[in-house]
């Protein structure tokens, strides 16, 4: 009796359009795929961060040392101690980052923001360390500071040099339940939101730098820890409070993840001013398409112009637009609201974007 059965070819095919079908039908974990975006993020930062120069510097001699950007720190003779606090002869291993540009800032995550919001204009963040045969040393308090020598012209008004005040810089994270909604009215949530601030600015009480018509200089007074020469961005103007909506190009994991880097960012330069604002408050409890964050209440000057960067990863692609503003109130509301139109970038495209911020 003949057999009735299918070609081996015939089975296979089918057995691998069943595991298709299967494979096709399988339910999609949402979270899985935000927390992926969050990843994206992170990889991209510190892929592109600005990396820490290394340099040797003779401890006894003293030695001036040229990072990349221009800036000079010059160490003068016994310029370092030892934990016990012993002066340190022989070769000494410096590490320096000096960021003077926006693209840095937002790069490190390190906008300079008052811990109270207030907009600064930056004539330079540092942080430098120094370790000999892997022992971290500390400044020699008998000695002057290390100086360091910004190439950022830094005059008031008139054109005559200036005191600037310095920074103390603290990189917080906190949590908030209570907020502003797309209305930019006072809500609270149940649930909790992370704030990544990226950097809060604390002033040194007596501290300043000094800048004239082509540099600034400012003490470096302490090793491993951020300090920043800056000053207040003061205008005459009444300020506002902005509110920037992503629409479905807002990752929810902004503010629901506890990573170093939220995948949902928002950046604003003031024209022709060495600023950056980071808009980093998530808005609590918005109706659909008006997802975003916020600046701080009452903090962006009205009448300014300036640069907006939003950017996002959702669904594993880049999204960013880049947009040129006056800040002016919505009518007859206390905010301005900005409806962002993201669209899908590469990698470079975005890195591309973050590098243009240097010209606005």
């Amino acid at each position: 009796m003949k057999k009735n059965t299918l070609p081996a070819l015939m089975v296979l095919l089918l057995a691998v359009f069943m595991y298709a079908c299967k494979k096709d039908n399988t339910p999609i974990d949402p979270q899985s795929t935000y927390q992926k975006d969050v990843e994206k993020m992170i990889r991209f930062f510190k892929a592109h961060e600005p990396a820490v120069e290394k340099f040797t510097v003779d401890a006894g001699a003293g030695s001036t040392i040229t990072l990349q950007n221009g800036t000079k720190i010059t160490f003068g003779p016994n310029a370092f101690v030892k934990p016990g606090g012993a002066i340190v002869t022989g070769n000494v291993a410096v590490a320096a980052r000096v960021f003077i540009k926006p693209s840095e800032m937002i790069l490190a995550d390190k906008p300079p923001v008052t811990d109270a919001g207030q907009i600064l204009e930056t004539f330079g963040e540092a942080f430098v360390t120094a370790e000999q045969n892997g022992q971290q040393l500390a400044l020699n308090p008998q000695q002057k500071p290390p100086n360091v020598q910004v190439p950022i012209a830094g005059v008031n008004a008139n054109g005559a040099n200036r005191e600037i005040p310095m920074w103390d810089g603290d990189t917080t994270v906190s949590t908030e339940y209570s907020g502003y909604n797309h209305e930019n009215v006072y809500t609270t949530i149940t649930q909790t939101y992370t704030i990544k601030k990226g950097m809060a600015w604390a002033q040194i009480p007596g501290s300043f730098g000094v800048g004239n018509a082509a540099t600034t200089y400012f003490p470096l007074d302490n090793l491993g820890d951020w300090r920043n020469c800056d000053a207040l961005y003061n205008v005459a103007a009444p300020k506002t409070t902005v509110l920037g909506y992503f629409g479905d190009k807002f990752n929810i994991k902004t503010g629901n993840n506890y990573s170093g880097q939220d995948p949902t960012e928002l950046f604003f330069k003031v024209s022709g001013v060495n600023t950056l604002v980071k808009l980093y408050n998530p808005i609590f409890n918005p109706i659909a398409g008006k997802e975003g964050l916020l600046s701080y209440q009452n903090s962006v000057p009205i009448g300014a112009n300036g640069t907006f960067l939003a950017m996002s990863t959702v669904n594993g692609k880049f999204y960013a637009e880049m947009r040129d503003v006056t800040i002016t109130p919505d009518a007859g509301k206390n905010f301005m609201g900005i409806t962002f139109n993201l669209q899908e970038v590469s990698e470079a495209q975005l890195l591309q974007l973050i590098q243009q911020m240097n010209t606005k």
